[in-house]
């Protein structure tokens, strides 16, 4: 129980005792051995230091464990002040792991080497007791072995998580808070490396990406994962054909990307992937799952240094080992991710009014600017992206619903042309010609053969549409206007083909606002 001194009661300034209480405490705690009346007493002193009329007014408050406390002087000076320190920010789990992560490998190592060589230097007598004793205790090692599994299970169960938009059941590790920190030290990074590349913020290039993301994102905004985030834009002068967005909302466009695209519809279409991985949180899930593999690996990993009889054979295994798990788990997990960041950023596009169908005519694009310019094509097995012709058919199946969701959005109607139509058309004339140009032999100076180069596939974003700065001034009132077709071929080859260029007509439109 605490008693208050007479002197408190009698302070005329009792009353103004809660307005100051926010004064400098200072709290001094102490056991008092006097008499053996006060043996076990402890006396706790708070001053209450509050500005009263110009001075200061102290208070004693005493609280007593088995006997009443005595009358008499018991100010008693107090040690210290109670303070907050700023708060220690701890590294983000992320970077902890990727810090880890070639550590354990090494540990795993030394103590599969270390098992090996203990083994070799036992002799035989040594390693039949070895052997006696393991049997013996088998079923307690398998009984060990099984809770080790259980604690894994356990583990992995009470980390899954239901991704936000396509509702799957996914493992994830590191939180969003630890990501998003994680996040920042890469964006950092990245504006480290690319600050004498980025493209100045009044350059057209760089406006229409702005525009085209906040347009998706004013399009979208009743999904709480794309509201919640800043979308910041970076526009980055190199040759890469190469597009991200970082989880913290840093999108960042490379200009090699800018010459590859035909039109706004498919820039919208892959801004709305990259977006999507950011919204899906696939950073942080690809991050989790190659986590787990590692841990589980390192089981592995000690085996192999264990059993191999020699450091060469033991090398071959850990590499052998690492490459199964990259094959097997790792870029089939990619893949996957890629697939439906596909599907849900083209519903993000479909949202924006953007023509969806011309999805799959970039990923033909692609194929045809790769097969010109003869640069090799990894097999679909050793990527960790989809194949250009697999992602055409999975886009070309998930068009019809997102043409229905767009139409629920309100958005104005789309020409009767297909893009997709037109590309095909377009390649064929372009194949026909290099056939004609080839079997009327070198003498035709004036149709020279078409050269398998990458300039030979003009797909550069329009300057027309580059040139349009203006942000849409209304979401709810886009409608679409003529523009570029979306196509990757000559453009004399598109005019000598009549069928071609009514379909180039009445396909030439971009994503516009009005008020």
């Amino acid at each position: 129980m605490a008693l208050l001194c007479g002197s408190l009661f009698r302070s005329s300034h009792f009353s103004l005792l809660s307005s100051h209480l926010i004064g400098n405490l200072r709290v001094c705690r102490r056991a008092v051995y006097p008499q053996s009346s006060w043996r076990n007493t402890i006396r706790t002193s708070v001053r209450l230091r509050a500005s009263l009329s110009g001075r200061t007014t102290s208070y004693q408050i005493y609280s007593k464990a088995t006997a009443p406390l005595p009358c008499g002087p018991v100010l008693t000076p107090c040690g210290h002040y109670f303070h907050t320190s700023a708060r220690l920010r701890a590294l983000p789990a992320p970077l902890i792991w990727m810090i880890i992560k070639p550590l354990q490998k090494i540990m795993a190592i030394i103590l599969g080497r270390s098992i090996r060589k203990w083994w070799v230097a036992l002799p035989d007598n040594r390693r039949q007791l070895v052997r006696k004793y393991a049997w013996q205790k088998r079923w307690h090692l398998a009984g060990g072995a099984g809770v080790a599994i259980m604690i894994v299970a356990l583990f992995l169960l009470t980390h899954l998580d239901e991704s936000p938009l396509t509702g799957r059941t996914r493992l994830l590790v590191f939180s969003k808070e630890n990501y998003m920190e994680m996040a920042a030290l890469t964006s950092d990074a990245y504006m480290e490396e690319y600050a004498e590349l980025l493209v100045p913020v009044t350059d057209p290039r760089h406006q229409v990406v702005e525009r085209v993301v906040q347009h998706l994102a004013q399009r979208n905004k009743d999904i709480p994962e794309v509201s919640d985030i800043s979308w910041t834009v970076h526009v980055v002068q190199s040759p890469s054909v190469n597009a991200f967005v970082l989880p913290n909302g840093n999108v960042f466009m490379f200009t090699g990307m800018l010459e590859a695209i035909a039109d706004v519809h498919q820039l919208t279409i892959i801004l709305g992937h990259e977006m999507a991985h950011a919204l899906l949180g696939h950073a942080a899930e690809q991050a989790s799952v190659s986590h787990v593999l590692e841990l589980l690996s390192v089981v592995l990993l000690i085996a192999i240094w264990a059993m191999c009889p020699h450091d060469s054979l033991s090398m071959l295994g850990h590499w052998v080992q690492g490459k199964l798990r990259e094959l097997l788990f790792q870029r089939p997990f990619s893949r996957k991710l890629e697939a439906e960041a596909d599907q849900v950023g083209l519903q993000l596009a479909a949202k924006a009014c953007a023509d969806v169908r011309a999805g799959p005519v970039f990923w033909q694009q692609m194929e045809l600017r790769d097969q010109l310019s003869g640069e090799p094509t990894l097999p679909e097995w050793l990527s960790t992206h989809p194949s250009h012709r697999n992602r055409v058919a999975q886009l070309d199946r998930l068009i019809p619903e997102a043409l229905e969701l767009r139409e629920r959005c309100v958005c104005p109607a789309l020409p009767a042309t297909d893009p997709r139509d037109v590309f095909s058309k377009s390649v064929r004339v372009l194949l026909e010609n290099t056939r004609e140009q080839r079997s009327e032999g070198p003498e035709r100076g004036d149709k020279p053969l078409l050269t398998r180069s990458p300039t030979s596939v003009p797909t550069r974003l329009p300057a027309a549409f580059l040139a349009q700065t203006a942000l849409p001034s209304s979401p709810d009132a886009d409608h679409l206007s003529k523009g570029p077709v979306p196509a990757a071929v000559p453009e004399r080859v598109m005019a000598a083909h009549a069928t071609a260029t009514a379909a180039e007509e009445g396909s030439q439109h971009v994503l516009q606002s009005t008020s």
